[in-house]
């Protein structure tokens, strides 16, 4: 056991004098643009990551529940609020129920038949000012 210890306490020992020797042997200062440039690259390549990770889990549900839930068997919300269908018995989960969870946001059938409405009217909308943009574009270039 003594020897797993050691070996432990020798790879710790070797790792910091690697990391000394790198960060102090090969490091040069950067100039302002240098500074620039690799605030830039540690900048973006989360972001590239995430945005990378996002595209994957989109191509992902898409494949199983469809672009808008085509491949859903029930497309309505089976529980409603903290309930769900669990086994075909409705239990109550969330805090208080099945996980002990947080308390979750409360909605019933009204409050979704309503956000499903306001939704319906935003993206209404929003159709209307896109044609009209593409309207104002097309006749722009056609002057």
């Amino acid at each position: 056991m003594d020897r797993i210890f050691d070996a432990a306490r020798n790879f710790s020992e070797r790792h910091e004098r690697v990391k000394k020797y790198v960060h102090t042997a090969w490091r040069m200062p950067l100039p302002k643009w240098g500074q620039f440039a690799m605030g830039c690259v540690y900048f973006s390549v989360p972001v590239v990551g995430g945005w990378q990770v996002m595209q994957w889990a989109i191509g992902k549900a898409h494949k199983s529940i469809g672009p808008k839930g085509e491949y859903l068997e029930v497309k309505e919300v089976q529980g409603i609020g903290q309930t769900a269908i669990v086994d075909g018995e409705q239990k109550l989960i969330g805090a208080g129920g099945v996980g002990m969870g947080v308390k979750l946001a409360v909605s019933d059938k009204d409050d979704q038949e309503r956000s499903k409405k306001m939704l319906a009217n935003m993206l209404k909308q929003n159709r209307r000012r896109k044609k009209k943009r593409d309207e104002e574009a097309s006749t722009s270039v056609n002057e």
